[in-house]
């Protein structure tokens, strides 16, 4: 029988749940490729039967890294944001954070869960957390002045998709927010004239 390493099996079902989810994560982050549910339970120092005391299949595991995934991405850049001084400045944490999450390997994470993971809930996911992050832009952005947020929010989100691809061609994530900040930080960092 297996030693339950928490004051309670409640707990200690949920580390183990917990320490599967980020070994699936790690490997989506190192390799971009979907990882085997043997690969995942070696990683996570589990047998192979284990993990499907957690997960019903390969599906199953995915969903919920899914699920986790993209809640930690967007809590990072509104916490980034909200650590921020004026809407000008929100606008800049939020594209370095999206920049730092790239570096990070949160990217590959999402693109192997696009490839890999039920359409659907990927794809829905993704929406929900585009539109979650996209409404504080556009609201830093109408506060700064902008006379079309939605569509400078377009072009800023252009700008992080570039630096992105960037980053994973392999420039250095320090390089790629200079050269964004370089860009909108005259913009961003005086009063926009209507």
């Amino acid at each position: 029988m297996p030693r339950i390493k928490a004051a309670t099996v409640v707990e200690h079902r949920a580390a183990q749940r917990r320490v599967l989810l980020d070994a699936a994560r790690a490997i989506l982050a190192e390799t971009g490729d979907v990882p085997s549910l043997a690969a995942i339970a070696a990683r996570a120092e589990l047998a192979r039967p284990s993990v499907y005391q957690y997960f019903r299949s390969r599906q199953d595991l995915l969903a919920a890294v899914v699920e986790d995934t993209f809640p930690r991405w967007s809590h990072r850049i509104t916490a980034a944001m909200d650590g921020a001084g004026n809407p000008g400045e929100q606008v800049l944490a939020y594209v370095e954070e999206n920049l730092q999450l790239v570096a990070d390997g949160e990217h590959a994470v999402a693109r192997a869960l696009t490839a890999a993971a039920p359409g659907d809930v990927i794809l829905e996911r993704s929406r929900i957390m585009h539109d979650q992050l996209r409404t504080p832009v556009v609201e830093a952005l109408r506060a700064h002045g902008a006379v079309d947020p939605e569509a400078t929010a377009d072009l800023v989100n252009a700008l992080v998709m570039t630096g992105s691809r960037m980053i994973e061609a392999g420039t250095d994530v320090v390089e790629v927010r200079r050269r964004v900040t370089e860009l909108l930080a005259p913009y961003l960092r005086s009063p926009v004239r209507g």
